[in-house]
């Protein structure tokens, strides 16, 4: 019998990673080579792991720069409509594999560092994520990147490089630790600093108004330092640019008002102008309304305009000569989308540079600031949406607050003619909320001020036109819009799961890459003897490597064969993690009291972060690793039940724990999640879902068949009438034996024996103030549960299930999103077109 295949000649079969022709491999290695040695010569003769990291790095980033310029050039030649996708968050993670992959050379370069006496995931494993993003939001601004690259959009994503992105979370004693991502430390080898395209950005100051106009004077000054990313589409030879923009003081900052003695201070005040970019704020789902995050947003609106702004002014390239001064082009020539309404300070900016410094008429500015921008919505719960108290505004940006205000003055006047004497509807519709301090409401500002305005699911923008915004989708019907979310089949399968990527492509080609809807060809092999083998034995391998990963990382032994049931999400109440705990305790209690039984074996994993400020979520994640210190030691259940939370989540371990998953858990209440995306990795990635008609759920369930996924739970309609007839949880504690057994026993310090009360706020939450109806949903889940594990004891048949699941996924690819997009809301095609190659000479 043939020994089995080393996992370097195992990967060297999998197509989708690319040929590795002679000729490439061996101009791999010299270019490596010279990287290593110009990295050794400066100070070292032994190179480290991340010395081979970075010449690695540098030398498939020598690949990208001759398409990046050549992609550029082609822009300024075409002058095609760009399109600008504002986001305070890019959550990008690693760099270096998703580009060998678009660019077709994950196996040249495998082969290369192999022959050189290397192992390339050791080297992959020392690049840092790019953590510039909190999670959903920021994490669908990254697949938006990719697909519009892939679709041959001109295309730039504009934010802000924080220093510090999202906290690294450790685990000490069970609690949530936050510690720095110093992310950058050792150098970025993605980046290049642009300090020719260097904007002034201006605060403070006060207004004057003068016969001509209005001038913003006695304005502080900080500087947008831009540092470019180049972004790969899928092997077209596009490479466009994600822009960043880092703070900086102006060499006089603080200087001139000083004499000798305030030099040293003035200099060391610089890093307060610098702050700006120094932190992403570590919210989901919350707003917190503080001076920092108003400077933030305002920042990278600003400077990104004027880049807007000098590009739609400039055409050839290289050139700085102006030539195009008609501004009702504009949105001929730009779309700009606004993720969330982070970026909504672009509306009241863009009227200030049309009208302030364009001298274009207000309706003229108007009708060219609302035909460019739209706007994407998030979220409908209510402590999240941004509501900026007037009294900052003034302070921060009195020149915007008066184009807000008259903004809102001309809109009211609108509404007013439309709706004669309905002053309630003036007041609902009003950009500023009064009572209390007065607040500007910044969604009512994206509404107003955009063309289209589009929710994330069809659930969640039907939710926004019966409830937020059904005033406004009263009154402008047209401007609403659905665009589902999506995720980027190239990092959420050929790199994640490469061996599944394979699978599939033996049997219906690797055309699905570029174009996801042909795995439903996929259907026709769910009764193939061959094929459904093939995925299970795919998923098991994945399993034992986040076994040995586990392991090696947490010092955690588990079982392989058990079902890997995982949760990994933001803690967030609406999310219920604590839904999760109470099956967990429950089907622990079951095991212990029949312990003879054949139990289905369960390894459930908890991961996510909490927001360092938000106590509540601090004490779930404390009550999952208390769970487990209970359950994981319990010689009675021994390993039919293990406990797990998984430290630290984030873009590379999702990458690593998606396609090990056997139950994905997307259980918010209905209502609550806007769309969520990684509950489409894992329904791409093979494992089958148990959640509520929530969000892209419902989705889901119409396209791989509502009997392929575990549905369960109450639907939006049940949750608005039993907030109608008031929901009672004390009911469901009296009525259900084993939810009270469980309560009781997180009440009781069963899971806390040295601090019995530690968990009673989380326990008076559920008795007493849960908005989102834990218990109302308990006993459905439950049963759902049984369900499950009955069916994943018939191995066979949750393998077709499976196989629907990934059959269905085509819609779910951010290329269809986007695509709607450009063709729904931005007026532009996208394109399957190759661009030639660099070293193609026509």
């Amino acid at each position: 019998m043939s020994k089995p295949l080393s996992d370097h000649e195992r990967k060297k079969q999998i197509s989708v990673r690319g040929l590795a022709g002679v000729e490439n491999v061996t101009e791999l290695k010299q270019n490596f080579n010279r990287h290593l040695h110009f990295t050794l010569v400066k100070d070292r003769n032994v190179a480290t792991v991340r010395d081979y990291y970075f010449a690695l790095a540098h030398t498939v980033r020598e690949h990208l720069i001759g398409r990046w310029i050549r992609t550029q050039q082609h822009y300024y030649e075409k002058d095609p409509k760009r399109v600008y996708y504002i986001s305070l968050e890019f959550y990008m993670g690693r760099t270096l594999q998703n580009t060998m992959v678009n660019l077709a050379l994950e196996n040249a370069c495998d082969e290369a560092t192999y022959q050189l006496g290397l192992d390339m995931e050791e080297l992959e494993d020392m690049e840092e994520d790019a953590g510039l993003g909190n999670g959903g939001l920021g994490r669908l601004a990254a697949c938006f990147l990719d697909s519009m690259a892939s679709l041959g959009l001109a295309a730039y994503g504009y934010g802000i490089r924080y220093e510090f992105g999202i906290f690294n979370q450790k685990i000490v004693n069970g609690w949530q630790v936050e510690e720095a991502d110093d992310w950058l430390r050792y150098g970025n080898p993605w980046e290049k600093a642009r300090p020719e395209y260097m904007r002034p950005v201006h605060f403070y100051g006060r207004t004057e108004h003068h016969a001509d106009g209005v001038k913003w004077v006695d304005t502080q000054v900080v500087l947008a330092l831009p540092y470019d990313t180049p972004i790969p589409g899928y092997r077209n030879n596009v490479v466009n640019t994600m822009r960043l923009w880092s703070a900086k003081a102006p060499c006089e900052f603080n200087l001139k008002d000083f004499n000798v003695g305030g030099y040293i201070q003035a200099v060391l005040d610089r890093n307060l102008a610098e702050n700006i970019s120094r932190v992403l704020y570590p919210n989901d789902n919350f707003f917190e309304g503080k001076e920092l995050r108003l400077k933030q947003e305002y920042f990278v609106v600003s400077a990104t305009l004027q880049d807007i702004i000098r590009r739609f002014k400039v055409s050839k390239f290289g050139s700085r000569e102006v030539v195009r001064t008609d501004f009702n082009k504009l949105p001929d020539k730009v779309a700009i989308q606004l993720n969330d309404t982070h970026p909504a300070m672009a509306i009241p900016e863009l009227m200030r540079v049309l009208v302030d410094e364009e001298k274009l008429t207000w309706d003229n500015a108007w009708d060219v600031c609302v035909r460019t921008c739209a706007y994407t919505n998030h979220t409908v719960l209510p402590e999240a949406l941004e509501r900026w108290p007037v009294d900052l505004f003034a302070h921060l940006l009195p020149r915007h607050l008066e184009i807000v205000y008259e903004i809102n003055r001309r809109h009211l006047e609108r509404v007013a003619a439309k709706y004669p004497g309905d002053s309630g509807r003036l007041c609902r519709m009003s950009l500023i909320e009064e009572g209390g301090q007065k607040r500007i409401n910044m969604a009512h500002l994206c509404i107003v001020g955009s063309h289209a305005v589009n929710g994330v699911a069809q659930i969640h923008s039907d939710i926004l036109k019966a409830t937020i915004f059904k005033d406004f989708y009263e009154m402008e019907p047209h401007k609403f819009q659905n665009k589902t979310n999506g995720i980027t089949p190239r990092r959420w399968l050929v790199m994640c799961n490469p061996g599944l990527a394979e699978v599939i492509a033996e049997r219906i080609g690797e055309e699905f890459i570029r174009d996801l809807d042909q795995l439903q060809h996929l259907r026709k092999y769910v009764n193939d003897e061959a094929f459904i083998r093939d995925v299970a034995k795919v998923k098991q391998e994945n399993k034992l490597k986040f076994a040995v990963h586990l392991e090696e990382h947490y010092k955690v032994k588990i079982n392989p064969n058990s079902m890997f049931d995982v949760q990994v999400k933001r803690i967030h109440e609406y999310k219920r993690q604590l839904l999760n705990c109470l099956h967990i305790i429950t089907y622990y209690n079951r095991i212990k009291k029949e312990p003879n039984k054949q139990w289905t074996p369960r390894t459930v994993m908890i991961g996510g972060k909490a927001a360092p400020g938000y106590h509540t979520a601090k004490m779930i994640i404390r009550l999952i690793t208390a769970i487990g210190e209970v359950i994981n030691y319990d010689p009675v259940v021994g390993d039919r039940l293990k406990v797990i939370f998984l430290e630290n989540y984030r873009v590379t371990l999702a990458e690593r724990a998606i396609p090990a998953s056997d139950l994905s858990e997307q259980i918010s209440t209905a209502g609550t999640e806007a769309s969520g995306t990684g509950n489409m990795k894992f329904m791409l990635n093979g494992a089958l879902t148990i959640g509520t008609m929530d969000g892209a759920n419902v989705e889901m369930a119409e396209e791989a068949g509502e009997g392929n996924l575990f549905i369960f739970g109450m639907r939006v309609d049940d949750v608005d009438a039993l907030d109608q007839r008031g929901y009672h949880a004390e009911d469901y504690y009296n009525r259900l034996p084993e939810l009270k057994q469980a309560i009781d026993q997180i009440a009781g310090g069963y899971f806390s024996p040295k601090q019995p009360d530690l968990f009673k706020e989380i326990v008076n939450m559920l008795m007493h103030h849960d908005r989102f109806k834990v218990f109302a949903d308990y006993e459905d889940y439950i049963k759902c549960q049984e369900k499950v594990n009955e069916l994943y004891r018939n191995p066979k048949e949750w393998t077709k299930k499976v196989i629907h699941n990934i059959a269905g996924c085509g819609k779910f690819s951010s290329d269809r999103t986007i695509a709607q997009y450009a063709r729904e809301i931005w007026g532009m095609e996208p394109t399957l077109e190759k661009l030639p190659a660099p070293d193609d000479k026509h």
